[in-house]
């Protein structure tokens, strides 16, 4: 059965990936962007006017790891969707893929691995820029690190997965952007200590998979306690994830 799911989530996973090769520069582009703003105004702009930071030198290489992750939240999550949707409805080739002989789970594991591969480029790319930003090579490109990035991306691929089965139209993509990707973009620890804000505002940010991956990619990449359960959540957060992804392949209707 392993072996199964193996291949089949190989053969899934290698058609995304001849679709997506000849995209990679638009790949890389389209999540430079808001990461690369957040930089300049938070980490150059805010930044420059705030006492120092709970870890880091600088406000800005406090926030470096936050962007990682938010980078590779973004187009893990996006990335997966668009390419669901556009299977379903606007290529109409969804069907063919739900009637091929292919273990729910490896298709799921399939999909999600090309979220992944999508955001672990976008993810580089930020943290070549935070090497070069703080001359730091080794915290930002451990083996812990990549986890971590990785774990993330596979966390929010999957959610990418349940939305794009989920979704009628590319504007109910758009509310879940709105009021599920841009909260957690702000209120995932990416520019600030989560340990710092209120009891009740706390509750909500751990309710938040981006955290975990800020609080322990910052760690990682600066120094101090590491908080060992942040890897944990996020893979039993990703193996929920998958539960639902695969249920939702073996009950899709199109």
């Amino acid at each position: 059965m392993l072996a199964q799911i193996w291949a089949d989530g190989l053969t899934v996973f290698w058609g995304e990936w001849l679709d997506l090769r000849v995209r990679l520069p638009q790949v890389f582009a389209s999540g430079l962007v808001s990461p690369l703003i957040y930089i300049l105004a938070f980490g150059f702009g805010v930044g420059s006017s705030l006492t120092a930071p709970p870890v880091g030198n600088s406000y800005l290489e406090f926030i470096l790891p936050g962007m990682v992750a938010l980078s590779s939240m973004i187009i893990s999550f996006a990335g997966t969707t668009f390419s669901i949707c556009g299977d379903r409805l606007f290529n109409k080739t969804f069907e063919e893929l739900l009637l091929a002989p292919v273990h729910p789970l490896g298709v799921y594991f399939g999909k999600v691995s090309a979220g992944v591969v999508r955001g672990l480029l976008t993810a580089l790319a930020i943290i070549l820029i935070s090497v070069l930003f703080t001359g730091n090579w080794w915290g930002f490109l451990n083996p812990l690190f990549l986890l971590l990035v990785g774990l993330n991306g596979l966390v929010f691929a999957g959610l990418g997965v349940i939305v794009g089965l989920s979704v009628a139209s590319l504007e109910t993509v758009g509310l879940y952007n709105n009021f599920l990707i841009v909260p957690m973009s702000f209120l995932g620890g990416t520019f600030f200590d989560p340990a710092m804000v209120p009891p009740l505002l706390k509750v909500v940010v751990y309710l938040i998979p981006l955290t975990y991956a800020s609080v322990g990619l910052r760690a990682s990449a600066l120094g101090g306690s590491f908080p060992w359960y942040a890897p944990l959540v996020l893979l039993l957060m990703a193996m929920g994830l998958a539960m639902v992804g695969a249920y939702q392949f073996s009950h899709q209707q199109d």
